[in-house]
């Protein structure tokens, strides 16, 4: 593919928080939250694009109560010394204290070369410093180090997540203490929900990238970037930069609307960066966006700018 030709987005429909892992094989893996948030799929391509035509491979299902039983979110593959890993948020069916969204974060297991194959075994719930809403946990490796990014609910906090980063001593385990580096405090960060959430990293020229969403999952949905130098200590919150404006947010010229919860890969000659998110392509909702199933992933080239930032450009419109 020529990095100057457009991906013919949307990639997959109704795949909202859309996960893309580019992995030695040469395969790209897919998952993303199933408008019936009851289960999670993997999708295998050599493209991209053949990912939207590729019938997915059911790989786990919720559970008919308790832990793990309702509003399965925002699933994440990755490849860890070996093994497959899924990293998803899910809540109770049947909540004792009524509460249908008090989501926590699990991790599922797979020693199989081949992560549509095999067995999924459940590791359970990823456990934080504290109990309370957490969600959209992602991974990454450091100088030797691997840490966990996620979003959490602090009560003692105003609003309704905030970003935190840990070191993990294995996938399912974090080490040590988390350390907050975002909280929701910008206006376009806290329209309709107070919400950081939905993090994905990227390392290039020296630094460290973290995108994240902000805001409600309609319209207002949006992209900001926090920045580290690599040489940093990401445990010091001192480290990390925040922009003050979004750095990807709905584009109504192209119809475009709450464009967010990205991941990034690579293309398929492994020269340009790409990131994937979820957008819609019309502004109004009927009843609860949740309920909305049309969060469709799409693809877009990331371009870097002179100083080594990346470049989010604008969502582009659909193609088919």
């Amino acid at each position: 593919m020529s990095i100057s030709q457009e991906y013919k987005n949307p990639i997959v429909r109704q795949a909202a928080d859309p996960f893309v892992y580019k992995h030695s094989d040469g395969y790209y893996y897919f998952t993303a939250s199933v408008p019936e948030y009851d289960r999670i799929e993997i999708r295998r391509a050599k493209t991209i694009e053949e990912l939207g035509s590729i019938l997915p491979t059911v790989v786990w299902r919720k559970h008919m109560d308790g832990e793990m039983s309702a509003y399965i979110w925002a699933p994440e593959i990755h490849f860890i010394d070996d093994k497959w890993y899924i990293y998803f948020a899910a809540a109770k069916a049947n909540d004792p204290k009524g509460n249908m969204f008090d989501h926590r974060i699990y991790v599922l297991e797979n020693l199989s070369p081949n992560p549509l194959e095999g067995h999924w075994l459940e590791k359970g719930q990823l456990k934080t410093n504290y109990e309370s809403f957490a969600l959209d946990a992602t991974t990454f490796q450091h100088k030797g180090v691997r840490y966990l990014v996620w979003p959490q609910n602090d009560p003692n906090i105003k609003g309704n997540s905030n970003l935190y980063i840990a070191k993990l001593s294995n996938p399912w385990t974090i080490s040590g203490k988390q350390v907050m580096i975002s909280k929701p405090e910008y206006p376009w960060e806290c329209i309709g929900f107070s919400v950081n959430e939905g993090p994905a990293v990227i390392k290039k020229n020296g630094k460290i990238f973290i995108s994240y969403s902000a805001s409600a999952t309609d319209y207002n949905y949006c992209i900001g970037l926090l920045t580290a130098d690599d040489t940093n200590d990401l445990l010091n919150p001192l480290s990390w930069s925040k922009s003050s404006v979004p750095v990807f947010a709905t584009n109504y010229e192209n119809n475009q609307y709450g464009p967010g919860h990205n991941s990034f890969t690579v293309s398929e000659d492994n020269q340009t960066d790409i990131m994937i998110y979820h957008a819609r392509n019309y502004k109004e909702i009927n009843g609860n966006s949740l309920d909305d199933p049309n969060r469709h992933a799409r693809a877009q080239k990331l371009n870097w700018n002179d100083d080594g930032t990346p470049d989010f450009g604008r969502p582009v419109a659909d193609l088919n």
